[in-house]
């Protein structure tokens, strides 16, 4: 396929992704692109000819890598596992953490916004599928979790994210991400009696029509906007390496 087909058929697969949260009734919902299934130049074609605003990164060397070309077209979101020791080359760069799972990385994101002298913008985890294989707070730690982020005066708390265990059926996705909005609402106006409404941050790429009916404002899509997978990433990462 040519350079010119590859990018046509790239606007193509964002335009059917917007259009298809629209036929989902996510007028209002934000698209965060996976920017780990994408290209460099993938990106300079969304911002030129779409203009994307967003970008989700999931990895702390893959932002970094993007960060010069791309920190002054679009906010860049933290989407993935965090670690601690990570924090620091991130902090300063990221608009949104999606991912804030223990009082231990809150901590290090309060001491090094703290330095920095910014307020960084979180969203809490929950492993709603309770699943060993992922990170995030249990359901039932979800309240007392969110009490003592109020403690952090370098942290502010705007939502909530999670990732449904992989299903057949898009009524069961829609289970998980409605128990998710439920819960999240509750401890949003009752245990942190907070006015307004949060970020619900939910739903990929195969799952993101029953997160919307179930109440997510942000959807996390990349391979049906890059057609391609995370192995197919790896292969043409290591191509361009071996050029």
């Amino acid at each position: 396929m040519s350079e010119q087909n590859r990018f046509e058929e790239l606007l193509l697969r964002y335009d059917c992704a917007m259009a298809g949260i629209r036929e989902a009734g996510g007028e209002n919902v934000r698209l965060v692109v996976a920017a780990k299934y994408a290209t460099s130049e993938e990106l300079d074609a969304l911002c030129e000819h779409r203009g994307l605003d967003v970008i989700g990164e999931n990895r702390t060397d893959t932002l970094l890598e993007h960060y010069e070309g791309m920190k002054n077209r679009v906010e860049i979101h933290f989407i993935g596992h965090l670690q601690r020791n990570k924090v620091k080359s991130i902090i300063d760069k990221v608009a949104l953490i999606h991912s804030l799972e223990s009082l231990g990385l809150a901590e290090e994101i309060e001491k090094q916004s703290a330095k920095r002298g910014i307020t960084t913008r979180v969203l809490a985890e929950i492993n709603i599928g309770r699943e060993e294989s992922k990170s995030g707070l249990l359901p039932e730690e979800l309240s007392g979790f969110c009490l003592e982020l109020t403690k952090y005066p370098h942290l502010e708390l705007c939502g909530f994210m999670t990732m449904a265990p992989k299903c057949e059926r898009s009524e069961d996705y829609y289970r998980y991400f409605k128990e998710t909005h439920d819960i999240g609402c509750d401890v949003w106006k009752n245990t942190l009696v907070r006015e307004g409404e949060p970020i619900f941050s939910m739903g990929m790429s195969e799952s993101y029509r029953p997160a919307i009916a179930a109440g997510a404002t942000i959807v996390r899509l990349g391979s049906s906007v890059f057609g391609r997978t995370t192995a197919d990433m790896m292969n043409l990462k290591n191509k361009t390496n071996d050029k």
